[in-house]
Parts: C-alpha cells; structure tokens; sequence
C-alpha cells in the first residue's frame, strides 16, 4: 500500500491584478493566427507578491495560466514598516526600474505597471521610476527583480565583515 503524501502548505489568500491584455497575431499560410497574452501580478498586501505571464487563444485562458504562473513565482519583500529598506535598481529585458524608500505619508509614487506590483507587496510608500523601456512586461519584471534583491542592510553588513548574520531584526514602526 503506498501512503498518499498532503501537501501540508498553508492556502494564501493573494489577490489578483490583471495588469495588461494584448492582442498577438502571428500571420501563417491560412491568414492571421490571434492569440492573447495576459500580464498577471498577485500579492498578499503583506510582503508577498508574484509576477507571471500568460499566453493563451482565449483572454480567460491566457488570464487563468497567467495567474496560475504568478502563483508559483510568489515571492517575499523585504519591508521596513510601510516603506523598503533601502534603494534597489534592477534591470529585466530592456526595462531599468530605480526604487527608493519614501518617508511615512507618501505613498505609491509609480507608473501604472509598478504601481500593481508594488500594491500588492504591501509596500505604502515608495518612490519608483523606470528608465528606458515602457514595455510592461519588462517594467513589472525589472520591478520584480528590484524587490527581490532588497536585503537587511545590518546582516548585509555582517556577512561581508565575515560574521555570522543575526536574527532578523526588529522592523521600525
């Protein structure tokens, strides 16, 4: 008898942003072949958030697959109270994405694309600008990437000096 084996992993409850819709035609021997790709961001409001991209025939499909993939590549944000830890630059495609921490009040100061992402990681006050590409899906990826490469800057600095790395420590309020 083989033991089934549950997943034992919490059920998360993300919200879902359909952030662009586009129309691809690709021409074949018969005419024009349409299909639908559907930029898909989901996050927990709380440090967690996912980006996917799906493509599909119909706009429900390509929705559906796009959030399926989202789902899968959630990851944590490092947050420090309502803002980030410090300032992140990160490149995705073509796209150049700079985000910095805002003082308490602020708000989302962002682009449309980043905006989605940064909304649903949870993140109240930010400063974000994207440089050179406004391809949407490389702006959510750029952002994307920018918020997976924050870190705590004490236990940055630790494991540079060659220390072990402490705890996490406590968030400013």
């Amino acid at each position: 008898m083989v033991a089934k084996h549950e997943a034992s992993e919490e059920v998360r409850e993300f919200s879902e942003k359909v952030v662009k819709i586009r129309r691809v035609a690709k021409v074949v021997k018969g005419g024009r072949h349409l299909s639908f790709n559907a930029l898909v961001v989901v996050g927990d409001g709380h440090g967690n958030v996912g980006v996917g991209l799906g493509k599909a025939d119909s706009v429900p499909d390509a929705i559906r697959k796009g959030t399926n993939i989202a789902r899968k590549n959630v990851v944590a944000v490092l947050l420090r109270g309502r803002t980030i830890p410090h300032r992140a630059q990160a490149k995705y495609g073509a796209a150049i994405v700079l985000i910095k921490p805002a003082s308490l009040g602020t708000g989302i100061i962002a682009g449309g694309v980043s905006r989605a992402v940064l909304e649903l990681a949870g993140v109240k006050d930010v400063v974000c600008k994207s440089l050179k590409s406004g391809n949407p899906i490389n702006v959510a990826g750029a952002t994307f990437q920018a918020l997976r490469g924050l870190r705590v800057v004490e236990q940055e600095q630790a494991l540079r000096k060659g220390e072990a790395p402490k705890e996490k420590p406590p968030a400013p309020a």
